[in-house]
């Protein structure tokens, strides 16, 4: 059977760091504070002039670069992405032109946290369909342009960054033990909108609006969603969590991180952390902690990930490969 194989990742982050002493001097807070409720200790802010689409060439041309790939060579790419460059043409498309890819398709997919799962498993799918034979995957965000800088509960926990992955067309014999991407489960639940949601849209406001959300009932449905949507995708192949070699979570914070793993009884050095560092960079954090696991030597070929996310919809998925 075709199996979407996982050739290279690619990551990028802005040059900027702001810590949490900096914030503090903006909002009612402290290092001590936001460390002590979310792990977070500083995240990257995009620069005046850079976009979204920017950040996502620069982790899109480590990717292909890594691949050994020319982006011509590409049939197709899904960009997961809450803050586009613009309401249309889809960001998608600038990243397209800019790389040199002139044939094909591209696109973006809004899950908010969920997208860079939900990207996968469409451009997944579309491989195993036979409509592509090659795919860049890639989770970009600037959620730093729609935060309300005089809300700790939200301004502290979010940062700018993008990653992105290499898809390729190979042979699989059906079972557990082939590379790629071996099962995605993804679902979404409309009546909990209004616990992370963003004020405003062209077709409500006319502007972008600031980021909202209901701390606390996030992370009560994170927990339990994430633990289900795993046990779901794992027995989808017939395996148990006993088997994976390391959880690479959505960034969102790290008590939801923590709890995760320790439904799934994984213990704290299978679980892939860089929320400290990066913040919750929404669709972009998967793929961002991914790189980090494969560049420093963690992540080694065969090894079998598992990739999960929640954010706004609510939604959420999961994404079991064999790297």
């Amino acid at each position: 059977m075709i199996r979407s194989i996982v050739e290279s990742c690619g990551a990028y982050l802005p040059e900027r760091v702001m810590t949490n002493d900096e914030l503090a001097k903006k909002v009612d807070t402290s290092d001590e504070w936001i460390i002590q409720r979310t792990g977070i200790r500083s995240r990257h802010i995009a620069a005046d002039g850079e976009f979204t689409s920017h950040l996502a060439i620069k982790a899109a041309d480590q990717a292909l670069s890594r691949a050994n790939m020319k982006a011509a060579d590409l049939d197709l790419i899904v960009l997961a992405t809450a803050t586009p460059d613009q309401t249309f043409p889809a960001t998608a498309t600038k990243v397209q032109a800019t790389l040199g890819m002139h044939r094909g398709a591209a696109f973006d997919v809004q899950a908010v946290c969920s997208g860079f799962v939900y990207a996968l498993s469409v451009a997944d799918n579309m491989i195993k369909g036979g409509m592509a034979g090659s795919a860049l995957v890639i989770g970009a965000e600037t959620f730093s342009r729609i935060l309300d800088w005089n809300d700790r509960g939200t301004c502290v926990l979010f940062g700018d960054g993008a990653g992105a992955v290499v898809l390729k067309a190979g042979e699989g014999k059906g079972t557990a033990q082939d590379r790629g991407i071996l099962w995605s489960s993804v679902h979404s639940d409309g009546r909990y909108h209004d616990l992370l949601y963003v004020d405003g849209g062209p077709s409500t406001t006319g502007t972008a609006g600031f980021l909202r959300m209901q701390g606390r009932e996030v992370f009560k449905h994170a927990v339990t969603n994430l633990a289900a949507v795993v046990g779901e995708t794992m027995g989808k192949v017939g395996l148990e969590a006993k088997d994976i070699d390391w959880l690479v979570p959505h960034q969102a914070n790290k008590r939801i991180i923590d709890g995760t793993g320790r439904k799934l009884g994984l213990s704290a050095d299978k679980v892939v952390v860089t929320v400290d560092h990066h913040a919750n960079t929404s669709a972009a954090s998967i793929p961002l902690a991914l790189e980090a696991a494969v560049t420093d030597g963690r992540v080694k070929r065969n090894d079998l990930l598992l990739l999960e996310a929640m954010g706004g919809g609510l939604t959420w998925g999961a994404s079991l490969v064999r790297w």
